[in-house]
């Protein structure tokens, strides 16, 4: 009895684990498994020879898993049958058939399938590599095996399905870099660091989402001089604000005509319009990708954002839209510096031109998102249906906001506090 018990259970830990290294292998990672097997180590070898033709690797796992479960069902029957439950109760041949066959698969679904393979699935990637040396070994061993079926399974899908068999290639889709991607993400906040390329590869699977608005220098902040300015007072213009290109205006902001770059100033124009260049005009709601093509098609480096009644809601610039790939770009004309500034750990200072979603996940907060905003004043505008005046203080939630600095209607400069924090 000893014996058969030690054969069962060493049956169904050889079971867990060729379940449980199938369902790791098809849950894993492909870019992880990738990247490990690129490493020149002992493992890195094992991984790449393992999966290097993932159709035998896949059907090596199924050859095992099915010869530990018909020796197990061998001695689980006879166990049964002879030693434990059935000898001891008056059953028919066919209520001893049923009784086995049930206590059987029970124990074998969970020991043996549903728990390994739970388990496996959570930790696939970590699993895969610490089981790839066991793993190996079965696959060399059952190689003449798998051979014969992955022969059989071809023959059968030439002629009926006109296939020339399934060679399961591994391709890297796009979830699976955003879940590897989130995985590099998280374990660098554990350590305070994020890698710029890790960055960069966030950025840019997050950008297909960008609509302009997100992007854009708000209408506020747009420095645009009339139609009819004189040159020398353009070039005192160009002067005070340090801007390397002004926007031109006819009556209002809501009707720009086009821009003028400080070097055409060395030119020495006789008139304005003479070096006033054009400028596209594109919706709230466009994706800033589709702007990004727009600009480079027709080589333009600024466009005008309308909303959508027509007006101008701000504008957006190549340099913009590539900072949100690659981060900020300084340059001699950037001189704006948001604040973001922790006091304590309910209080806060923040620039209200900072994003709610870039708070957030700075300092683990909640504050409420919604696509009507993306900024902090634009959730304080949105909230109070209105313009704070400073000095106001504004209850969102289980936060309140102080405002401390406005000008040109419009919130300069918030301070935050949490007034629950668990």
């Amino acid at each position: 009895m000893l014996t058969a018990v030690l054969i069962i259970f060493t049956m169904l830990v050889l079971s867990a684990f060729f379940s449980g290294m199938e369902i790791a292998y098809v849950s894993s990672n492909k870019i992880h498994i990738e990247l490990e097997k690129r490493q020149e180590d002992f493992i890195g070898r094992v991984l790449r020879n393992l999966t290097a033709q993932p159709s035998k690797f896949i059907i090596s796992m199924l050859i095992g898993n099915s010869i530990a479960l018909v020796v197990y069902g061998m001695y689980m029957g006879d166990l049964v049958t002879e030693e434990l439950i059935i000898p001891h109760l008056e059953l028919t041949e066919s209520l001893q058939l049923v009784v086995q066959t049930i206590i059987s698969t029970l124990v074998i679904l969970l020991t043996a399938e549903f728990l390994p393979k739970v388990f496996f699935q959570i930790y696939s990637n970590e699993l895969l590599k610490f089981f790839a040396l066991p793993a190996y070994i079965f696959y060399l061993l059952f190689t003449p095996i798998s051979w014969i079926c992955i022969k059989i399974s071809d023959f059968f899908l030439r002629i009926f399905f006109k296939s020339n068999g399934d060679h399961i290639q591994l391709s890297f889709s796009k979830i699976e870099l955003g879940n590897y991607i989130t995985e590099q993400m998280e374990s660098a906040q554990e350590q305070d660091e994020v890698d710029t390329e890790i960055q960069i590869f966030q950025n840019a699977l997050d950008f297909s989402a960008v609509k302009a608005r997100e992007v854009m220098v708000p209408r506020t902040e747009m420095i645009s001089v009339q139609q009819g300015i004189d040159i020398k007072e353009l070039n005192k213009k160009f002067v005070s604000t340090g801007l390397s290109k002004i926007l031109i205006h006819q009556e209002t902001i809501d009707d720009i005509t086009g821009y003028v770059h400080s070097f055409d100033l060395f030119k020495s124009p006789e008139d304005l319009n003479s070096i006033v260049r054009s400028v596209i005009n594109v919706p709230e709601t466009m994706l800033a990708k589709d702007v990004l093509n727009l600009l480079m098609k027709r080589r333009k480096s600024i466009a005008i954002v309308l909303d959508e009644y027509g007006g101008t809601s701000g504008l957006i610039t190549v340099e913009d839209i590539v900072e949100e790939l690659f981060g900020e770009i300084e340059d001699e004309h950037d001189s704006d510096t948001l604040i973001d500034t922790q006091i304590s750990d309910t209080e806060f200072k923040f620039s209200a031109r900072l994003e709610v979603d870039t708070i957030n996940e700075n300092y683990k907060l909640d504050l409420p998102e919604n696509e009507q905003y993306e900024t902090l004043g634009g959730l304080i505008v949105f909230e109070t249906e209105g313009i704070p005046m400073e000095g106001d203080i504004v209850t969102i939630e289980h936060y309140k906001f102080t405002i401390l600095e406005t000008s040109n209607n419009k919130i300069d400069l918030v301070g935050l506090e949490i007034l629950d924090k668990e």
